[in-house]
């Protein structure tokens, strides 16, 4: 598979924590994939592993057919990596700051990196002591999009930014992508990575959950209905299925969750109750990792660009 980040069977202790269970990634070249995870889950040890920061303890990481630790040199020379935690030069500005950052990857394209400037909103004349931490991570993602790496890796990156700001991020990662680039992001909000990413691989306690397209996955989690019945709607209790049943305080109507392949057999039940009013809420990717946080088992089939 043409592949820009294989991880199998990672294993990390950081002191007598372990930090990653045997875990797995795969991200195909010119994807925006997402690592999705609570907090402690070990999404920055992969990301920090996979720019050789940290060594794992087993297991096999590579970029680009690189092995991370082994082939660092050659590895880190094809990703830009922006943490979690962003900071500065005190006394440089924030334009010196892009300017320098780049010098580390041997120089960017000065049109360009203007052009990013104008469309974060930054202002480069203030020195760096004086940025709020959305402006700090503003520079750092400024200068990770002006070095045009093939692999971009973001720990949490729209932490600290307005709306505005995450819709400007959000269009440059896609325009990394057209030009064949390969993005991963890890974050704790599945809006974030809904709104992102084309992929995802959701982790817990160091291990993978399930991975696939969003798209995808969205649709083996859970559609809520609520519906009113001319009948009685206890039957709906006992379709297959059917899970979380709640009644509301309006007559012969339930609210109820369904799996997305028992939709068609539950709307049959419902029509033979005779339906009054009836309401669907898409399921979201949300739904699919408060699945997987709860230890609910969530599977989908094998996608390309991920594994499982």
């Amino acid at each position: 598979m043409d592949c820009a980040i294989s991880v199998s069977e990672l294993t990390k202790k950081l002191g007598d924590v372990p930090a990653l269970n045997g875990v797995d990634l795969e991200v195909r070249k010119g994807g925006i994939h997402g690592l999705l995870g609570s907090n402690g889950s070990g999404k920055t040890t992969i990301i920090r592993t996979l720019t050789g920061l940290v060594r794992a303890d087993s297991g096999t990481a590579q970029v680009f057919g690189h092995d991370v630790w082994h082939e660092s040199v050659d590895a880190r020379r094809l990703l830009t990596y922006v943490p979690a935690e962003v900071t500065l030069w005190p006394r440089l500005t924030g334009g010196e700051a892009i300017a320098a950052l780049g010098r580390l990857r041997g120089g960017t394209d000065g049109d360009r990196q203007r052009k990013l400037i104008e469309r974060f909103g930054l202002d480069p004349t203030r020195r760096g002591r004086t940025y709020s931490p959305g402006d700090r991570r503003k520079i750092a993602l400024i200068a990770a999009f002006a070095a045009d790496t093939e692999l971009l890796l973001f720990d949490e990156p729209t932490t600290g930014l307005d709306p505005l700001t995450e819709a400007v991020f959000a269009e440059c990662i896609a325009e990394h992508a057209a030009r064949g680039r390969t993005t991963l992001i890890t974050s704790d909000s599945p809006a974030d990575i809904q709104r992102s990413c084309t992929s995802v691989t959701l982790i817990r306690d160091g291990r993978t959950v399930t991975a696939g397209l969003v798209s995808e996955l969205k649709q083996f989690s859970r559609t809520t209905i609520t519906a009113t019945t001319h009948i009685g709607p206890t039957p709906i209790g006992n379709a297959p299925g059917v899970h979380n049943l709640r009644r509301t305080d309006a007559p012969n109507t339930v609210v109820f969750d369904v799996d997305a392949d028992q939709i068609d057999p539950v709307m049959t039940t419902l029509t033979g109750l005779g339906i009054v009013s009836i309401s669907a809420a898409a399921p979201t990717l949300a739904d699919v990792f408060l699945r997987g946080s709860a230890d609910d088992e969530v599977t989908a089939p094998a996608i390309p660009g991920a594994t499982r």
